[in-house]
């Protein structure tokens, strides 16, 4: 399905969703691994953006782990507390501050289980992620929260937002956005950006998801009531010039996320 057909089904009121509707993703290998669906949820976000899965030398299985700074804290904890059934008792290492933050990091990591080897096996190729639209179909409200939460920020005056998927390539990238757009009725633009290491005398280009104003009103609003913790709310929280239309944007956010009132 391209863009054009797309738009001509919203045009016509039909829903661009209603393919996935007919998919049966009951028999499907992701919906029938003995792990909660929070918890699925929050690894498939997590991949996206700050976590990874990996199988390491001489284990069987994969281990899910991600890494936040100190200032993340209260985020942190709590996905280490709907993550523990994939938990140990020495889960959570503190790490030193690096050449990139002064601040310290807090590193979770799983323990080693065929569970997670399921969903590394689905989503994974060569020990690296691999995008594809049959596993990224599984996404769900708060899958795309914790991505934009881990890697996605308000920018221009925090009236338009941006994911930043640098690790991913211009191809995976195009995924992300088409399947935004198609599942989620989110219409974004992918645009490539250089960047300079002088240490290395080298230059990269990557490829990030942008946001329009009324897409990522569109795209916070699926995302607002799965936001998990009071921290978290800034990076929902477009400003405007109009102090009308903020105060109809605050009492919206507010709404949708009534436990932070």
């Amino acid at each position: 399905m391209n863009n054009q057909e797309i738009v001509s089904m919203k045009n016509s009121g039909s829903s661009v969703t209603q393919p996935l509707k007919n998919v049966n993703l009951t028999r499907k290998i992701l919906k029938n691994i003995p792990l909660s669906d929070t918890c699925i949820s929050i690894i498939l976000g997590s991949i996206l953006g700050d976590g990874s899965l990996k199988i390491h030398k001489n284990y069987k299985n994969a281990r899910f782990k991600f890494r936040h700074s100190v200032i993340q804290r209260e985020y942190f904890e709590w996905k280490v507390s709907a993550l523990k059934e994939i938990s140990s008792g020495n889960c959570i290492v503190v790490q030193k501050q690096d050449g990139f933050s002064k601040n310290q990091k807090l590193l979770y990591q799983s323990r080693a289980l065929e569970s997670l080897t399921t969903i590394y096996n689905v989503t994974s190729s060569h020990n690296n992620l691999d995008i594809k639209r049959s596993w990224l179909n599984h996404l769900t409200p708060l899958s795309l929260a914790i991505w934009w939460l881990d890697d996605g920020s308000l920018v221009s005056n925090r009236r338009k937002g941006v994911l930043c998927t640098d690790n991913f390539t211009e191809k995976s990238v195009n995924i992300l956005s088409q399947y935004l757009f198609v599942v989620w009725g989110v219409s974004t633009r992918v645009t490539s950006i250089s960047s300079n290491n002088r240490e290395f005398a080298t230059k990269a280009k990557y490829f990030r998801i942008w946001f329009s104003t009324t897409q990522l009103k569109k795209f916070l609003r699926i995302i607002l009531p799965y936001i998990p913790t009071k921290s978290c709310v800034p990076k929902v929280l477009i400003l405007y010039k109009d102090l009308d239309l903020q105060q109809r944007w605050i009492s919206e956010v507010k709404n949708l996320l009534p436990k932070f009132k």
